[in-house]
């Protein structure tokens, strides 16, 4: 046996999921079903440069008022 040698050390949530895996095999195929739902959008980059360039620049200071 090597001198460093550790054995595998899992976690009570890494044999949780590792069994819920087991136990489901379609899971990972609707997570990723799941996540094109929300995530995984095209982006429309002409929208999105203009959006960008309506935006009005902010003061340094935002809750400072003027007072002159």
């Amino acid at each position: 046996m090597h001198i460093f040698y550790r054995p595998m050390y899992n976690s009570e949530a890494t044999n949780f999921i590792n069994e819920l895996k087991a136990k489901d095999p379609q899971l990972a195929a609707r997570q990723l079903a799941g996540r094109a739902l929300l995530w995984d959008k095209k982006v429309d980059r002409e929208a999105w440069s203009e959006y960008r360039s309506a935006e009005v620049e902010q003061k340094p200071y935002v809750y400072q008022t003027e007072t002159q």
